[in-house]
């Protein structure tokens, strides 16, 4: 299965963006699924974790309130929607599939997307 992560840009800070990840196959409709971020110089950090229904969701507490997770089955499609966008909110974002059907454990993703950048800056 592969990932195709879109939606990033430029904004300013307190701005929105909707960031899309859509995998190519239907095999992980059973599959919990996250997005990530790293920026420069620092490790790679679960943002969002959303369980194989949708019905459970988990958020890095950097972000809590400001950003949603959903997913659309029919369309294999995850999407970030984050507001009240901050500086230190610039990074790659990345989303990936993992093995289990909720996870915020980064060792059980095994499929990764390729990245989306976001930068936040006035």
């Amino acid at each position: 299965v592969q990932l195709q992560a879109s939606g990033g840009g430029l904004v300013q800070p307190g701005g929105s963006l909707r960031l899309s990840c859509a995998a190519s196959a239907r095999t992980v409709s059973n599959n919990g699924m996250g997005w990530f971020r790293q920026a420069p110089g620092k490790e790679r950090e679960i943002v969002a974790a959303i369980s194989w229904n949708g019905g459970l969701t988990n958020y890095a507490d950097s972000v809590k309130g400001r950003f949603t997770v959903s997913r659309d089955r029919s369309k294999n499609t995850i999407y970030l929607q984050m507001n009240s966008l901050k500086p230190e909110d610039t990074a790659v974002y990345y989303c990936a599939v993992s093995r289990m059907a909720m996870s915020t454990s980064r060792s059980s993703y095994a499929t990764w997307g390729q990245g989306t950048l976001v930068t936040v800056s006035s």
